[in-house]
């Protein structure tokens, strides 16, 4: 029997909400808000990016490559200082700003962020991770190839309505206890990786944190799912037949032998009352798109009302999450706070930071300032954008720092207005929005979900790929698989 005190993370109470601290940061954020005048005044109330030189993207660059450098020469000292390191960064580009503009434009460039991107964002992610942490698959799997490539698939299903990051965390313990006996396995979480923790995630913005920010700024609900499903369908069809014929051969030459059922503990789920709160999710973030309340005005920050309620429905599902179900059952499923911890800390920089790269871009596309270069990247002499080059720079970019911040820079490149990026813009839309997602699995520091996958096949004792030696089997993998992509969609 789990004794409660070898879990005082899980049992105690304290365990949730002050380890939510970090929702504490963006409404301090708001109490600011009321020292600055309340006056309205003509124009923009936020910062102009064609004046800004290529130094005020250094914070952004910076909290992107710590993320991406310090994991693997410093792991340690990042592991008990990242949130100093993403506060710092923050802090390099706030500072300037209120120095450079004045306080008060400085304010409504940190509210608009987190008020309209960064709180929605991290509540999202808190609701499905605590849910789909509370969902644990029991009893006897054998790991055939047959069964592998069903987990599989059934885990690129779910991602794209549990989150990425809530569709790894249920699947990846138990497709690994089942092929625990396996002596050549790590393939397994590779293609694990490839689909459940990144392609799966295209059809809905609960899939993918890039998708979210989409629908954040405006993207319909239901978008993703008519536009990318044939894109998705491909990358996953592909992968999952090659996986198959891959696991067969190597489970052909297996010399271990299987394990036998017992019958001790049969085939099932616990916490099966969550499933019914991932479905209440999914009602919450729809029901933000489909209804209307009007809007409240924040230091000229307009938010929606309906947005709100989704966000504190999402807060109360937590909570309910957490209340009903079964502590010692979070505990045997290997749940911890920390993954939505580091997440919340990160990015909560990372929206800081990208402050003055989105009004560089937003400058760049009406052809000035310092990032026009972007611009001509991704737009040919006669300004029409180059689909292919939005799907492939997005992509890449994606794989390599972060796909969430990524798709935002790439979304408002093309111009950052929703309803004609849906319409005339449709191609491009689909370009960045399946080259970000599809993309961040090319590294394990292109989505959030690829290193928790990882770190936890490595502690239930699976050799893992270093950093290079995984770029090798995503690019020899994925890269002729996408360039299929571009000549048949993009």
């Amino acid at each position: 029997m789990i004794n409660n005190n070898d879990y005082p993370n899980l049992m105690n109470v304290r365990a949730f909400f002050p380890k939510m601290k970090f929702l504490a940061a963006p409404f301090f954020v708001l109490l600011l808000s009321q020292l600055a005048t309340a006056a309205e005044s003509g124009g923009s109330h936020g910062i102009d990016g064609s004046g800004l030189s290529l130094l005020w993207a250094l914070p952004f660059a910076g909290i992107l490559l710590s993320i991406a450098i310090f994991p693997l020469v410093a792991e340690h000292w990042w592991h008990h200082n990242f949130g100093k390191v993403s506060a710092a960064w923050g802090l390099l580009l706030v500072i300037p700003l209120i120095i450079t503009f004045g306080f008060e434009a400085a304010l409504y460039e940190v509210l608009h962020a987190y008020l309209l991107e960064y709180i929605p964002f991290i509540v999202l992610l808190l609701a499905l991770f605590t849910v789909s942490g509370g969902i644990r698959i029991k009893g006897y799997l054998k790991g055939t190839p047959e069964v592998n490539t069903g987990i599989l698939l059934i885990g690129t299903i779910l991602a794209s309505w549990m989150g990425t990051t809530g569709a790894a965390m249920l699947l990846i313990r138990p497709i690994l206890r089942a092929n625990e006996w396996r002596s050549t396995k790590k393939h397994i979480v590779i293609f694990f990786i490839f689909l459940v923790a990144n392609v799966g995630g295209s059809l809905t913005p609960l899939g993918d944190p890039p998708l979210f920010l989409g629908f954040l700024q405006g993207v319909d609900f239901f978008w993703t799912t008519t536009n990318l499903f044939w894109e998705m369908t491909f990358v996953s069809v592909i992968l999952l037949i090659l996986y198959y014929f891959w696991d067969r051969h190597l489970y052909n030459k297996e010399t271990n032998t299987a394990p036998t059922d017992d019958g001790s503990e049969p085939l099932g789920i616990e916490g099966s009352q969550n499933l019914i709160l991932i479905l209440a999710v999914v009602g919450a973030v729809l029901f933000s798109g489909l209804v209307h309340l009007g809007e409240i005005t924040i230091h000229h920050v307009h938010v929606n009302v309906e947005n709100l309620v989704r966000d504190g429905v999402l807060l109360l599902i937590t909570w309910i999450s957490w209340k009903i179900t079964s502590k010692a059952s979070r505990a045997a499923n290997g749940f911890n706070w920390f993954p939505i911890q580091e997440v919340a800390k990160l990015f909560a920089g990372i929206f800081i930071t990208i402050i003055a790269p989105i009004a560089m871009l937003k400058a760049a596309n009406e052809g000035e300032g310092a990032l026009q270069f972007v611009n001509n990247a991704v737009f040919d002499a006669s300004g029409e954008p180059i689909n292919y080059m939005f799907f492939w720079i997005t992509g890449l970019l994606s794989a390599f720092l972060d796909n969430a911040p990524t798709y935002l820079v790439f979304f408002n490149a093309a111009g950052g207005d929703a309803q004609i990026l849906m319409a005339e813009m449709n191609q491009t839309l689909i370009a960045i929005s399946s080259g970000a997602v599809f993309f961040g699995a090319l590294s394990y520091i292109g989505n959030a979900p690829n290193f928790m996958v990882k770190s936890i096949a490595e502690q239930n004792g699976v050799k893992m790929p270093s950093f290079g030696a995984y770029l090798l089997w995503s690019f020899g993998i994925l890269v002729p698989i996408y360039l299929l992509v571009t000549f048949l969609f993009i």
